[in-house]
C-alpha cells in the first residue's frame, strides 16, 4: 500500500472513480453522494486524499489496489512449440528467405523459400512473401529507371540499399519478429 503522503497518478484517480461508479450503479450511493465523491476523487493530490473517500464502502479497506503494469510475456517465456511463436528453424528459414537474394537468387530465393517452407509454417511464409514483394518492385523499379538518365545514376543507390535492407530483413528475422520493407509494392498475398 502506498504511504499516505505520495502524490497520486491519473490510474489512481481513476481507480477510485470506476469504484464510486460501482457503488452508486450497485444502490450503494445516492446521485449527490457519487457526485461528491466523483469531486473529490478528481482533485485529490495525496493518497490520503483518496482513502476517506472509499473507506464507509469497504470498511478498512483501502481505496484501490495499485494495478501491476501490463506487459506482454517474452516470446521465450512460452516455451518451444507455442502457437504463434517461431521455433530457431523457422527463424533460420525467415532469414533464408531474406537472405538468399544476395546470393544470386533474387527473385527465386524467396520463391524457394515461400513454396517449400512457407507451407508449413506462417511465419516463414510472412517472411518470404515480404521479401518477394520487395525484390519483385525493386526488379521492376530497376527496368523502368533504366529507361531514363536519371535512373541510371539513382540504380546502384537503389541496389546498395536494397542490399542493406535485405540483411536487415535477415537479421530481424531470426530475432523472431516480423520486418516490413519500406516502399513496397505488396503484390503476394
Amino acid at each position: 500500500m502506498p504511504h499516505p503522503h505520495l502524490r497520486v497518478t491519473n490510474d489512481d484517480r481513476d481507480q477510485v472513480v470506476e469504484h464510486v461508479k460501482a457503488a452508486y450503479a450497485e444502490g450503494r450511493l445516492d446521485k449527490d453522494e457519487m457526485d461528491e465523491r466523483l469531486h473529490l476523487a478528481m482533485t485529490a493530490q495525496t493518497h490520503a486524499d483518496l482513502m476517506p473517500i472509499m473507506t464507509d464502502l469497504y470498511g478498512t479497506r483501502p481505496a484501490y489496489v495499485p494495478r501491476p503494469p501490463v506487459r506482454p510475456a517474452p516470446a521465450y517465456a512460452y516455451g518451444p512449440g507455442a502457437p504463434g511463436v517461431p521455433d530457431g528453424g523457422d527463424r533460420v528459414a525467415g532469414a533464408a528467405a531474406h537472405l538468399l537474394t544476395l546470393a544470386g537468387l533474387f527473385v527465386v530465393g524467396p520463391l524457394l523459400i515461400m513454396a517449400t517452407a512457407g507451407r508449413t509454417s506462417p511465419y516463414i511464409r510472412r517472411h518470404a512473401v515480404e521479401s518477394l514483394n520487395f525484390h519483385l518492385t525493386v526488379l521492376g523499379g530497376s527496368i523502368l529507371l533504366l529507361l531514363t538518365v536519371v535512373g541510371a545514376i539513382l540504380l546502384p543507390v537503389i541496389w546498395i540499399l536494397g542490399f542493406v535492407l535485405s540483411v536487415v530483413g535477415g537479421v530481424t528475422a531470426l530475432t523472431g519478429t516480423d520486418f516490413r520493407y519500406p516502399l513496397t509494392l505488396r503484390l503476394v498475398k
